[in-house]
């Protein structure tokens, strides 16, 4: 297949999840379409290479997460991380309902050996997936190495909906709130606007010298800054690149050294997104009709009961902490996903509850920040841990 024609098939099937979204008011996420058209690819005409041959290989898509995550750390400070205290709380208690859900009913339905395969996975990301499929093929469980890769994959088709849903319940109740003055937007002042466009470490610099390849180099430095970091850390101990990576957006904007948002300033967003979709999508290639017969029950019941101990144990949580509801399951349910999916629905839904600029920044400014900590949370630091664990439990 010519590479143009793969990069066409491939940004159309983007659209169309657009499309669907926007149509239908975002009760229907664009990563769940386009995840139901790359199966379908896949399972018909696809070429298994079609991303790496539209020009994103995992290299471009590795250097992209790089720049993203670290831009994603320019919307939070220090002082939101710390109000996000009760997100965090909450991202765990979901977790945790997983793992006493699975550990109890679902490890008496199938076994024990399939239950800890599948934890890891269902909490987080590709890393515990494949940490996961690893062990379990070296301990001779060939179908269970395979089952840590599917669940991985398939787990977004129960998270995109329903975190959707939820996301737009409480969006509309927050926009009752403000439409109703129970809740007021922050204002912000003219200088305060003038810091967020220009970082305080370079506010003398002319404008005409802060060019987009400027914000690029400050937030490449930024995101090898946050993989050396992860290197010399090592021998002592693992912490993933990229969760340093949000941690140290989040320090380099607080000092001075990175504006909000630089990557939308250098105009490198939306291809940035496209390029990590198309390899998030690119997973579904391993999962073929006969692998999905063959894990298909284990896999639905897993993903369901997960579900159910997500919302069992934030409800419960979330009372506690005074959150609503909606909020706390829609913040579970990132660890089904994770970056960037959680950044692309609540946008998603966002835009579908108001074309109000002014009301969508507020509810932007109250949705976002938990969904983003609740993904970092679960998906890249959580899943990770787990999986260093749950793979030494294998026999």
């Amino acid at each position: 297949m010519a590479q143009m024609l793969a990069l066409v098939i491939l940004l159309g099937i983007l659209y169309i999840g657009d499309v669907v979204a926007t149509k239908t008011k975002a009760w229907i996420p664009s990563v769940f379409v386009c995840a139901v058209l790359f199966l379908l690819g896949y399972w018909t005409f696809f070429p298994k290479n079609i991303v790496e041959i539209a020009g994103i290989p995992a290299i471009v898509a590795t250097m992209m997460m790089y720049l993203l995550i670290t831009n994603m750390g320019t919307l939070l400070s220090l002082k939101e991380l710390r109000n996000q205290w009760k997100t965090i709380v909450i991202a765990l208690s979901g977790i945790l309902g997983i793992i006493v859900i699975l550990f109890t009913i679902g490890a008496l339905i199938f076994d024990m050996q399939t239950m800890i395969v599948a934890i890891p996975p269902l909490v987080g990301g590709l890393v515990s997936a494949l940490i996961m499929s690893e062990g379990a093929a070296n301990a001779g469980y060939d179908d269970l190495a395979v089952f840590a890769i599917v669940i991985y994959v398939i787990q977004g088709f129960a998270g995109y909906p329903l975190t959707s849903i939820f996301l737009k319940k409480e969006g509309n109740r927050l926009l009752k709130l403000y439409r109703s003055g129970e809740m007021k937007a922050q204002e912000i002042t003219v200088e305060e606007e003038e810091k967020l466009e220009k970082p305080r470490l370079f506010k003398k610099l002319p404008d005409r010298y802060n060019t987009d390849y400027f914000k690029f180099f400050r937030l490449a430095i930024v995101g090898c800054l946050a993989y050396f970091t992860s290197t010399a850390l090592a021998p002592i101990i693992t912490v993933n690149a990229l969760v340093l990576c949000l941690l140290f957006g989040v320090i380099a904007t607080s000092l001075g050294f990175l504006e909000k948002q630089p990557l939308q300033k250098a105009n490198g967003f939306g291809f940035a997104i496209m390029a990590l979709m198309l390899f998030i999508f690119d997973g579904l290639k391993n999962a073929t009709p006969e692998m999905m017969l063959r894990i298909i029950t284990p896999l639905i019941v897993s993903i369901v009961l997960a579900v159910i101990g997500m919302y069992i144990f934030s409800l419960i949580v979330g009372k506690i902490l005074k959150v609503n509801p909606n909020m706390a399951f829609a913040v579970s349910l990132t660890a089904l996903y994770g970056f960037p999916a959680d950044y692309i629905i609540t946008n998603e839904v966002v835009n579908a509850v108001t074309t109000d600029k002014k009301e969508r920044e507020f509810l932007s400014s109250h949705m976002l920040p938990p969904m983003l900590v609740g993904g970092f949370i679960t998906v890249t630091i959580v899943s990770v841990v787990l999986a260093g664990l749950f793979v030494t439990w294998i026999k």
